[in-house]
């Protein structure tokens, strides 16, 4: 039974009743579940052991609206992004960020990482180019993730930059201006090589680029073969996998490039299979029509593994806040079916400015991990056994009632051992947390 606090308020005494029975009601559900699903032929022992090491990687510029700290004022701006949304508590400072993924990560069932951009840095006030970002910049980064029990992950920043505004990069025409993104992402790796060393976790350095054009180009082969080369360039350095791992990130289109895209789809996955990349693949950044739980099982059979930026692209890739929806759902019960939750990093890449960003982050966390529980739950032998008889009747009847098994009371299990809230009494959390810190910060600045 959990323990009242010391010399509690009412208020207090009450909330600590009410946690108390709560939990124990919903630790009381989990037995009835476990038999039920039984009957279904699965051990939901296993299904929530599978599931406990399973380490999401939650993006840092959900809590500042892609800020970043390389000055007082930064806003993002550039390569087809766009925030939408002035909910107060913006995260203003690094320690501000920080408390805030401490807050989120304490409503999160699991052991997690935090994705890092490269603006994210701590710079004292001072300015330094993109090109001059090293790990020196990142240190308090370490310190705070060694303390924490986190891992880090990284990425190059080519938005939000002069050199970024006419759209091209790493494909620019300009060699001077290729160099310094050259030079940026070379540096990035230095420093997620950095981070996993020190860490004694690979860091997973994801390079997403917003080179395209708003109208159709003439040549399209040249901007890409200029990619190529400074990709060339940039890998030429190779890093020990127990320190860093490259992914690489397509996308369909964006503001500003709508009719080309340099790193497509198609380009990066011939560049990442024929140089032993990872490829990143973000749900927002394809045809809402595209499946790309269908890609799973065949880019698997060629590559060393896969990288999945979870979003929730509303008409277009809008960077929505992720839930439980199909596309999710999709997407885990292939990467379960697949065994492959050793072999795909599922990280979250959204920014919503319109809600509280650090419930932002939870929402989409415990969606992601709610998706994987479910796949893991699924009646696996006697769908396949259904499957193997040609019994497409029995097969598409089985998922159907899967839908109502008590999913709920496995999920409650896992948050009760990971000792954090069940049900919705994470939203209290959040409330109090609102009104103690964030509020005092005031409405962002747009």
């Amino acid at each position: 039974m959990t323990a009242l606090p010391q010399n509690p308020t009412p208020k207090k005494r009450a909330r600590a009743r009410e946690k108390t029975m709560t939990d124990a009601n919903r630790k009381n559900l989990y037995e009835p579940a476990r038999e039920i699903y039984a009957e279904y032929g699965v051990d939901t022992d296993a299904a929530l052991r599978a599931l406990k090491p399973l380490s999401l990687s939650l993006h840092c510029w959900q809590g500042d609206d892609v800020g970043g700290f390389e000055r007082p004022d930064a806003a993002l701006s550039g390569g087809g992004l766009q925030v939408t949304g002035r909910h107060p508590g913006k995260a203003r400072t690094v320690d501000e960020l920080r408390a805030d993924l401490t807050k989120a990560f304490s409503l999160i069932p699991g052991s997690h990482r935090v994705n890092l951009h490269a603006m994210y840095g701590e710079f004292g006030g001072k300015p330094v180019d993109r090109d001059k970002i090293g790990p020196e910049h990142f240190r308090g980064w370490v310190e705070w993730a060694r303390e924490s029990g986190l891992k880090l992950d990284f990425n190059a920043t080519c938005f939000s930059h002069p050199l970024a505004d006419s759209g091209f990069t790493l494909s620019h025409p300009d060699r001077t201006v290729r160099k310094f993104w050259i030079d940026h992402v070379k540096g990035c790796r230095r420093i997620s090589a950095g981070l996993g060393r020190e860490l004694k976790s690979p860091c997973l350095h994801n390079l997403w680029i917003p080179d395209g054009s708003k109208e159709v180009p003439v040549d399209r082969g040249a901007a890409r073969l200029l990619l190529k080369e400074s990709l060339d360039e940039i890998f030429a350095v190779e890093y020990s996998p127990v320190q860093m791992r490259d992914s690489l990130e397509s996308k369909l289109f964006g503001i500003g490039s709508e009719s080309f895209v340099v790193g497509s789809h198609e380009f990066y996955l011939g560049y990442a299979l024929s140089r032993g990349k990872l490829l990143c693949l973000d749900l927002g950044h394809f045809h809402p029509t595209e499946s790309l739980a269908d890609k799973i099982s065949a880019i698997l059979l060629f590559a060393p593994g896969l990288v999945f930026h979870l979003s929730r692209g509303v008409r277009w890739d809008s960077d929505h806040v992720v839930v439980l929806n199909d596309e999710v759902q999709a997407v885990t019960e292939e990467i379960v079916r697949a065994k492959a939750l050793d072999r795909v990093q599922l990280a979250l890449d959204y920014f919503d400015a319109s809600i509280n960003r650090v419930g932002a982050w939870v929402i989409g966390a415990r969606a992601a991990l709610q998706g994987v529980l479910y796949a893991l739950l699924l009646p696996e032998t006697k769908l396949r056994e259904a499957e193997a008889a040609g019994d497409g009747f029995r097969r598409l009847a089985l998922r159907e009632e899967a839908r109502l098994l008590p999913f709920g009371a496995v999920w409650d299990r896992f948050c009760l051992e990971a000792d954090v809230p069940t049900g919705g009494r994470w939203l209290d959390e959040i409330a109090r947390y609102e009104r103690a810190v964030l509020a005092a910060r005031g409405p962002a600045i747009s």
